[in-house]
């Protein structure tokens, strides 16, 4: 297993990966029409778009991109970031590949520059965040209009 930052080229694979982890892994937790609508925005065109404002990486498995996740500033602000696009194919999920991309993530500049890191989670991605050592913000632990929990995680900056 291979992590990496994303490449323009990356986009249609990614895409591909998101697609196709909702349509197996969230719809147990969404109303299939929503999901279907999430699945139709999720284009290669929006992939690039994400990844032109976060840093983005893939994860391969004898180069085929099989997970991906990205992290971004909150707003814009300097001492606040975002986790975005956290996705595993089903097939490897439970395998550490989740756990490495958080790895990841925790080690990129926008994490260590920030006092606290939100994640915009789905239903079904609250359990494996929650065990990552993030927690409901506010205590809210039912979905907001959008349809997402809202997680949260503070350090310290030395």
């Amino acid at each position: 297993m291979e992590i990496r930052r994303f490449k323009d080229e990356d986009a249609q694979a990614v895409s591909e990966v998101i697609r196709t982890t909702i349509r197996i892994s969230n719809t147990k937790d969404y109303p299939v029409e929503l999901m279907d609508e999430l699945i139709a925005s999720e284009t290669p065109e929006a992939v690039l778009g994400r990844a032109s404002w976060t840093h983005f990486y893939v994860v391969l498995d004898e180069g085929k991109i099989i997970g991906c996740g990205a992290i971004g500033p909150y707003w814009g602000k300097e001492d606040e970031s975002s986790l975005f696009t956290i996705f595993v194919l089903p097939e490897y999920q439970g395998k550490g590949v989740g756990r490495s991309i958080i790895d990841t993530l925790e080690k990129d500049e926008y994490f260590i520059r920030a006092k606290r890191i939100k994640i915009p989670a789905s239903i079904t991605g609250v359990p494996f965040y929650l065990k990552m050592g993030y927690d409901y913000k506010n205590g809210i632990t039912t979905p907001d209009e959008e349809h997402l929990i809202r997680l949260e995680k503070y350090r310290e900056i030395r």
